[in-house]
């Protein structure tokens, strides 16, 4: 059986773990946690008399227990529960708040910095350096790999009754696409990641390029990252191909090989033009020259259109999040909000990789080929690509296609990528409030998604890539995020989801039309009422379920009528009939 899910923040359920903790207990002198359940393979660590300094209810008593895997606060000066329950993936940062001789209430303690919108500070007495065992402690586990620990992932003995790494095999999602065909083969060029260390084993590449053809295009490509399928369009037969930049430098340098490689992709399916979607800004590009990348000139590329997203980098998108948290958390400022908002850039962001997903869509939809890259051909290009498949295939938009979609390239979870990854979600997230019933899974879903994309309680998101997965036995040794999805998915339905399977999904980019994600944004804050469920869809579900109900109710008459009948020995069958055809009315 699956082992019982918890809320990632929020905990209600009753605490302990085995036996065997009883003495560890003692020895630490720990008080029992009666107020978590702990999770397969979490242990008790420490507890401590703390002050948290709440920035909603002033400073708050309590005491703080800190396990392998998460830091739980409860308060115990007042009969309003107040907890914290954070794993401690999500700390980012730990850093000593005052000195001994600091003056003021509360000035000295710990200041926890979380990826997830939060700071945490929390006070301790000033003799006696009373924090450094905590603060020690705190950073050797919130930190494991920097002091020569494991994971909690590769720790926790959670069980499910499915393995949640089965859901994505690459060569059944490429046949689910009519892949292998007469345009395009699949190839094991890099079954020992000799090619391309960032790659999968199992790429898709043009019938007519030879594996020799393949190596010489990696040598023109940024980290070797050759141009490669991510999706076919099985009635056009049109493509998203993605890759990185051409080491083209500030000489100009031409491949051959690269440039008929392209030609071969557009020759696939017969396009005109291939269309090029470089997902940064021109300036971006051409100052990549000086570094020896670059990209696709005209007079070399000439069956090819190179179309600037002008998609910023990782480094704008960090600064762009940092903004927004400072507006989010802990205080929310009324009176300046929209230009607050506006000041951030978030929101252009997310309009601008929206509307350059929506660009590769219609081009492939209309028949085209597309390649698309950034620098390194990640981040940017994997929104771009990840996005334009889930607008145009529907398979994508159902609770198990979504668990696909993500697969085959680099997870972003380290703290350069994250926003990326982030941006990606809230991209999902504003096309499922402008199509509320194309979408086969709801809100929680991508809330749970991004919690632990941090958390370290899966190892879904762990490592950068393929290979850096299978060194580390990732699938052996750790739990799928999916299992502990697909154990109860009725968590993750979305009631008024309606199956539309030739359907393109457009979005609107506009301002006009995009918002803040509140749910996840500004969730910490008390004093912003939020509902996870909106009264509609929640009566929905009520009603969905008296329906299931009645047919139940409605089958099981049935089968007793049928019973009757056949040890019946009444010779007039006909009212007994009639009923029966009454009762397989549909509801």
């Amino acid at each position: 059986m699956a082992s019982a899910p918890i809320a990632p923040y929020s905990i209600s359920s009753p605490l302990t773990n085995s036996s065997n903790q009883n003495a560890s207990r003692e020895s630490l002198k720990m008080e029992p946690l009666a107020d978590v359940m702990l999770l397969p393979g979490e242990e008790r660590v420490t507890d401590k008399d703390i002050i948290y300094i709440c920035p909603f209810n002033a400073a708050v008593k309590g005491k703080v227990f800190i396990t392998n895997y998460r830091l739980y606060f409860k308060n115990t000066d007042s009969e309003t529960p107040i907890t914290l329950n954070v794993p401690l993936g999500v700390i980012s940062r730990v850093e000593k708040m005052g000195g001994a001789s600091s003056r003021g209430e509360n000035s000295y303690g710990l200041e926890i910095t979380c990826k997830d919108m939060r700071n945490l500070r929390f006070a301790l007495k000033q003799e006696g350096h009373s924090r450094r065992d905590i603060f020690d402690l705190l950073f050797k586990y919130a930190f494991p790999l920097s002091n020569g620990m494991q994971l909690f992932a590769f720790l926790s003995q959670e069980k499910y009754e499915e393995n949640g790494w089965n859901v994505y095999e690459a060569l059944e999602e490429y046949r689910r696409q009519g892949l292998p065909n007469s345009e395009w083969r699949v190839t094991f060029i890099n079954r020992n990641y000799e090619l391309c260390d960032t790659y999968p084993t199992i790429l898709v590449v043009p019938y007519k390029a030879s594996e020799e053809d393949l190596r010489r295009v990696a040598s023109f490509r940024s980290r070797c990252r050759i141009p490669v399928l991510s999706w076919f369009h099985k009635e056009n037969h049109a493509v998203i191909t993605r890759c990185s930049q051409p080491l083209v430098g500030m000489s100009g340098k031409r491949n051959k090989d690269d440039e008929r490689y392209l030609d071969i992709i557009r020759e696939a399916n017969g396009t005109t033009k291939l269309t090029i979607y470089d997902a940064r800004p021109n300036v971006n590009a051409v100052a990549n020259k000086a570094t020896g990348g670059g990209y696709e000139a005209d007079d070399a590329y000439q069956s090819a259109e190179l179309v600037f997203l002008d998609i910023h980098n990782i480094h704008v998108m960090r600064e762009s999040l940092k903004k927004l948290k400072d507006i989010v958390y802990p205080n929310v400022e009324e009176s300046h909000w929209l230009s607050s908002l506006e000041s951030t850039h978030w929101l252009e962001h997310i309009k601008l990789v929206l509307s350059g997903a929506i660009q590769v869509a219609d081009k492939v939809s209309s028949g085209s080929s597309v390649v698309v890259h950034c620098s390194d051909g990640w981040d940017r290009t994997a929104q771009l690509t990840s996005l334009a498949m889930l607008m145009l295939d529907s398979y994508y938009r159902t609770l198990r296609g979504f668990q696909r979609i993500g697969h085959g390239d680099k997870n972003h979870a380290d703290q350069d990528r994250s926003p990326i990854f982030l941006q990606f979600i809230d991209c999902v997230w504003q096309m499922t409030k402008q199509f509320p019933t194309a979408f086969e899974f709801n809100e929680r879903l991508l809330v749970v998604i991004l919690d632990h994309l941090y958390s370290c309680r899966f190892g879904t998101f762990l490592y950068n890539c393929e290979s850096a997965r299978e060194s580390n036995n990732v699938r052996g040794k750790t739990v799928s995020l999916w299992s502990f999805v697909n154990s109860d998915t009725s968590l993750y339905t979305n009631p008024f989801y309606t199956p539309e399977s030739s359907r393109v999904l457009y979005p609107v980019a506009s301002m006009r039309h995009l918002e803040l994600w509140v749910t996840y944004y500004i969730r910490w804050n008390p004093r912003i009422h939020h509902q996870q469920q909106s009264p509609v869809e929640q009566r929905y579900k009520e009603l969905l379920a008296l329906r299931d109900q009645y047919v139940k109710k409605l089958e099981e008459l049935q089968l007793s009528d049928s019973s009757h009948l056949t040890n019946s020995s009444t010779p007039n069958a006909a009212t007994p009939n009639q009923h029966i055809t009454h009762l397989q009315t549909p509801f």
